[in-house]
C-alpha cells in the first residue's frame, strides 16, 4: 500500500531499514520549508528541498519550473542522504501529500519496492498525539541500485504529437486553469484539450486520501480511467502532477504518464493556450 497512517508509522519508529523524510516546501517561499523542519518534524525525519534535491539544478537543461534531475543524480542524491534499497522510505508534508508524492512518484518510476506517502501528513502525526523533534538523524550512505532512467515521461514535443491519443489531466487549481488567475507562469490558461482534475480533489478535509472507489470516480468523470486513451497528468510543474498518480494508484487505476515541464514548460515555448472551461483545441496548421 502506498499510504500509511500515523499509527502505521509511529509503531515502526524503531525499525532501522526505517527512512522518514520531510518534503515540506512553499511556492515563492526558497528554504520556508527547512524552516518548518528545523521547528520541528517527525522523529528519524530527514528533511529533502524540492527545488534543490528532487529537482534539476545542475544545468541539465530539462524545462520547467521542476525538470527531473537525471536518474543516475537522483538516485546519486538520495544513496548520498541513507536512502538504499533495503529501507522503507514514507515521505510527509504539510499540503495533503501533494509534495511528498513527488518523491513517492521518483523512486516508484525508478523501482524502489517499498515507497509510501504519510496519510494526513504531519497533521495527522501531530493529532493522533506522537511527537515532533528538532534532532537531525545522520543517515549513514546506502547503496542504492534502481532504473537509470525515467520511464513514465513525456516531453512537450511528444506530447504534442499525442494530444489527440491521450486524455491530458491538469491537476491544478480551476481558476489557474479557466486563466482567470496566474500567479507564476507567464501567460494564463490551459493546455489546448487538458481537462481540470485538481489534485487538492484527491484529499478530503482532513487530508487524508479518499477512499478509492471515490478516487475511482473523480478519475472515471472526466475519462482518465485507462480504459481507452492513455492518461497523462500535468499541472504547473510537474509536482501535483504526481499527486493524481498516486492517487490514480491508490484507485488501482493504470499508472500515467509524467509531463514533468507541465505548464510551465508549455507556457514559456510559444505554444498556443486555451482559457475558460473547456478543454479547447489545439489550433490546426
Amino acid at each position: 500500500m502506498a499510504l500509511i497512517s500515523a499509527t502505521e508509522l509511529h509503531d515502526r519508529l524503531d525499525d532501522p531499514r526505517l527512512r522518514v523524510v520531510d518534503v515540506r516546501w512553499v511556492l515563492g517561499k526558497p528554504g520556508a520549508g527547512r524552516e518548518a523542519y528545523d521547528a520541528g518534524h517527525l522523529p528519524g525525519a530527514i528533511h529533502l528541498d524540492l527545488d534543490t534535491d528532487l529537482s534539476d539544478h545542475a544545468g541539465l537543461g530539462a524545462p520547467g519550473r521542476h525538470p527531473l534531475p537525471s536518474a543516475a543524480e537522483f538516485v546519486a542524491r538520495m544513496a548520498a542522504r541513507g536512502i538504499g534499497n533495503e529501507h522503507t522510505v514514507v515521505a510527509y508534508d504539510d499540503v495533503g501529500g501533494g509534495h511528498a508524492a513527488r518523491l513517492w512518484w521518483m523512486l516508484d518510476d525508478l523501482g524502489h519496492a517499498d515507497v509510501h506517502v504519510l496519510d494526513g501528513g504531519i497533521a495527522a502525526w501531530v493529532a493522533a498525539g506522537y511527537p515532533v523533534t528538532t534532532a537531525v538523524p545522520d543517515w549513514p550512505h546506502a547503496t542504492l541500485a534502481l532504473a537509470d532512467h525515467w520511464t513514465s515521461v513525456v516531453d512537450r514535443e511528444a506530447l504534442v504529437d499525442r494530444l489527440e491519443t491521450v486524455v491530458l489531466l491538469d491537476g491544478r487549481a480551476p481558476e489557474r486553469y479557466r486563466g482567470e488567475v496566474e500567479p507564476i507562469d507567464p501567460i494564463a490558461g490551459h493546455i489546448p484539450t487538458a481537462r481540470n482534475l485538481p489534485s487538492t480533489g484527491n484529499v478530503g478535509p482532513d487530508d487524508r486520501f479518499l477512499a478509492p472507489e471515490a478516487i475511482r470516480a473523480r478519475f472515471t468523470s472526466v475519462g482518465a480511467d485507462g480504459s481507452g486513451r492513455p492518461v497523462v497528468s500535468s499541472c504547473g510543474s510537474g509536482v501535483n502532477a504526481c499527486h493524481n498518480a498516486l492517487a490514480m494508484h491508490l484507485a488501482g487505476l493504470p499508472a500515467p504518464i509524467i509531463y514533468v515541464g507541465s505548464y510551465s514548460d508549455w507556457s514559456r515555448s510559444g505554444m498556443p493556450t486555451a482559457v475558460g472551461s473547456q478543454p479547447g483545441e489545439l489550433p490546426r496548421e
